[in-house]
């Protein structure tokens, strides 16, 4: 009997690895993790070079990690397990404390705050100095600043993040807002900051850069559910966020042009919300030129807001006072050419970058 059953899980098992080998090689290839949000690898190129280097192995092994079949449900049940049986703080630096997903960010890293000043200033150097226009730099914490080392987590030293940047970048006043924010004006899912909550963050911002701020908004739920980047890089079953924007009749006849389809798209993009990152709604998502003229401004008033994601929900707020926005994100454009687009005229200038941006400066060229 004892022989038989071990014949039996003997059995099984080479079924089961068999199978799942058989799966793997015959299941369509997947080309993206639409919970994660990536590309995924594909059936690496053979070759006698890559053979002997070693690189097609490494590469196939990367294959079948993304390509193995039910990934998202292992993903889920390794999670479940590390979180809720093991106790374990984290998951692949996601934590979840109160119904907040976030992801570990630190220490502070010097050298990318080095190198986003020095783009910084190279901009300013460029195009706006000698300007009667006047430069701004904010500093959007992210909600690590909220989480971490109130739960006991690793955490950047803000302090020293915030006081470097400002050190480094003199031709600019700063606005703090810091103490304008709290936990709940992010999403639990996501990284950013959820629009209906920074009303009291625009009118301050535009309040130090001597613009009124009083339009009243509607507040308009989207119709789906909201699965933020954490959602899927936390394999865990979290519950879906509630996503608002803001509407009035100024920003229904604002006109935004974006420069790398040469055409005007809407202030809330509504076919974003059929795609994977219902983010994108606000202003089309990451785009590297936006401009946002609002023929009802308050003023006739001009801003180049500097910008990363977080820019995009926040800049319909600004246009009411302002007759021109222009967005631009230096991530996907290089300085050295923004006079092809931009006529830098004594605008007001603004640096509005999330602070895992500055810490992760890279992504700026």
């Amino acid at each position: 009997m004892e022989k038989l059953k071990n014949i039996l899980v003997i059995c099984m098992t080479a079924i089961f690895l068999f199978g799942f080998a058989v799966w793997s090689i015959l299941k369509p290839v997947d080309k993206e993790s639409v919970s994660e949000r990536r590309a995924l690898a594909g059936f690496p190129e053979f070759g006698y070079k890559s053979v002997l280097t070693g690189e097609f192995m490494t590469d196939f092994e990367k294959y079948t990690l993304d390509q193995f079949p039910l990934r998202d449900r292992f993903r889920t049940v390794k999670a479940v397990t590390v979180f809720y049986f093991l106790n374990q703080k984290d998951n692949n630096d996601i934590y979840i404390k109160d119904g907040y997903a976030s992801k570990l960010e630190y220490p502070v890293n010097l050298d990318s705050l080095e190198y986003a000043a020095k783009r910084f200033q190279f901009v300013y150097d460029k195009y706006i100095s000698g300007s009667s226009g006047k430069v701004y730099l904010c500093v959007i914490p992210d909600k690590n600043y909220f989480m971490a080392e109130a739960n006991g987590y690793p955490s950047m030293d803000y302090e020293t993040l915030i006081s470097q940047v400002k050190q480094k970048t003199e031709f600019a006043e700063y606005i703090d807002i810091s103490h304008l924010l709290e936990l709940s004006d992010y999403y639990a899912t996501d990284t950013h900051w959820r629009q209906e909550e920074i009303g009291d963050v625009a009118e301050y911002i535009a309040e130090k850069m001597n613009v009124v701020l009083s339009a009243e908004y509607t507040k308009k739920e989207a119709e789906v559910p909201f699965y933020g980047v954490y959602y899927g890089q936390s394999a865990l079953p979290l519950p879906a966020d509630k996503l608002y924007y803001l509407e009035n009749d100024m920003l229904k006849e604002c006109r935004v042009y974006d420069y790398e389809t040469n055409a005007e798209i809407s202030v809330y993009d509504m076919e974003k919300l059929k795609g994977d990152d219902l983010y994108e709604l606000f202003l089309s998502g990451s785009k590297s030129l936006l401009t946002i003229e609002n023929p009802k401004a308050s003023t006739d008033r001009e801003m180049i807001l500097f910008r990363d994601s977080f820019g995009s929900s926040i800049a319909p707020l600004l246009a009411e006072g302002y007759a021109k926005i222009t967005l631009v994100d230096i991530r996907y454009i290089s300085p050295n050419i923004l006079d092809r687009f931009i006529e830098f005229d004594n605008q007001d200038v603004l640096f509005l970058y999330s602070a895992s941006v500055l810490n992760n400066s890279i992504t700026i060229k």
